[in-house]
């Protein structure tokens, strides 16, 4: 429902993506998206929550890691992502040279001469699906991809991309198994759910609390 000027109105407060505090009862829990609006690093989709046992409202200053502005890099988070407390997103800032004489970074003093060393290193950004289960102290590294519907097992240290619906644990993190069927993996990623409208996903979310694709697919938008 929209209102004449075409604002959202929302009849219940969880359903807003830009309300930071979905669960009034739960100041742990809060939806990202408004928490890091306008953030130059950091790009969060509608319905990604995150815990936190401090204060959620601090996870740029304190989850994503050398996010510095003298490299291109940045965390993407997609649709309905759980995202655990202290997870951390670990971009490009803290890279040294491993393939040099010396790890140590001479460049960033300006005290010891001119070293021209060429690009920094940088592995790329962090890209997040959608539907992402991030368990708790987990850490990602720079450039990697955790497919849609991935989990990551709590203490877990990924480096390397995680295929959809996979889950992985461990250090370095390696795939445990798939969550589902292939061929149930296979119709939930071409349904995409997390694409659908607002209501849609509403009338699904019984049929999303199941193991029955059949039931889901049955209730796609048109």
């Amino acid at each position: 429902m929209t209102t004449s000027t075409d604002t959202p109105v929302f009849d219940h407060p969880a359903l807003d993506p830009m309300n930071p505090s979905p669960l009034p009862a739960a100041a742990s829990m809060a939806y990202l998206k408004p928490l890091i609006a306008g953030h130059p690093k950091i790009t969060a989709d509608d319905y990604s929550y995150i815990h936190s046992f401090d204060d959620p409202a601090c996870f740029a200053e304190t989850q994503l890691k050398y996010a510095f502005d003298f490299i291109e890099d940045r965390l993407e988070i997609g649709r309905f992502c759980s995202i655990a407390a202290d997870a951390s997103f670990v971009l490009n800032g803290g890279n040294h040279f491993a393939d040099r004489l010396s790890s140590y970074p001479f460049p960033i003093f300006g005290c010891w001469g001119e070293p021209d060393p060429g690009p920094w290193p940088n592995k790329g950004g962090i890209t997040i699906g959608h539907d992402v289960w991030i368990g708790w102290d987990a850490v990602i590294m720079p450039g990697v991809t955790v497919g849609h519907g991935a989990i990551i097992a709590a203490k877990s240290v990924v480096t390397r991309d995680v295929d959809p619906y996979t889950i992985v644990g461990g250090n370095p993190a390696k795939p445990i198994r798939k969550r589902l069927p292939e061929a149930d993996i296979e119709r939930l990623l071409e349904l995409a759910w997390w694409d659908w409208p607002v209501e849609a996903i509403r009338v699904a979310s019984d049929a999303l609390m199941k193991a029955d694709i059949d039931a889901l697919e049955q209730l796609a938008p048109n």
